[in-house]
């Protein structure tokens, strides 16, 4: 077998899309406020056997001692946004959500460009608890749902590491999978 057949595809433009859009609300509130530091692609080392590279992840000030500027990130980051695609989907689900738990990540995001939701997870006790789920409805699936779920809809996410940023949905999924 030839190396090209180990080829891996790179994420899609929508994919791309929707990383970048979550980067330019939280990297402009970090930067603003000079509350931290956002990464892309970046290698996360728990320990040796536990070395992951997030879509994208937010080390506040207060943890930056986990910063090595000429390597790695060595320990939990404050958040991490992990956005589902059908290869990585099951790993995002379980291996990764398990780990990032157990090694303290305090806010885990799983981004379902398909769905155009967010799930947020929030470390308390050690423990990750579902905070919520924030989805996009279409115009067409809005109309659809009862008056209490018509109330119930949210239009923004709420990034909790970060008090007061709150990130529009149909920001975040603009170009999003058709």
């Amino acid at each position: 077998m030839t190396a090209k057949n180990f080829f891996i595809p790179s994420k899609c433009p929508a994919h791309a899309s929707i990383v970048g859009r979550i980067i330019v609300a939280v990297g402009k509130s970090l930067i603003e406020n000079e509350h931290g530091y956002f990464f892309t692609n970046i290698d996360v080392q728990f320990d040796d056997e536990n070395i992951f590279v997030p879509n994208l992840c937010v080390v506040l000030k207060s943890n930056e001692k986990i910063l090595n500027w000429s390597s790695n990130i060595y320990g939990a980051p404050d958040m991490v946004v992990e956005v589902l695609s059908k290869s990585t989907r099951r790993n995002d689900l379980t291996t990764k959500k398990d780990t990032y738990e157990a090694n303290g990540v305090r806010e885990y995001w799983i981004v379902d460009p398909w769905m155009k939701s967010i799930d947020v997870y929030l470390l308390r006790d050690g423990k990750y608890f579902f905070d919520d789920e924030y989805i996009l409805f279409d115009k067409e699936e809005f109309e659809n749902l009862n008056d209490t779920e018509k109330a119930a809809v949210k239009y923004e996410v709420p990034v909790k590491i970060l008090d007061g940023l709150k990130i529009p949905l149909d920001f975040i999924f603009k170009w999003g999978y058709k």
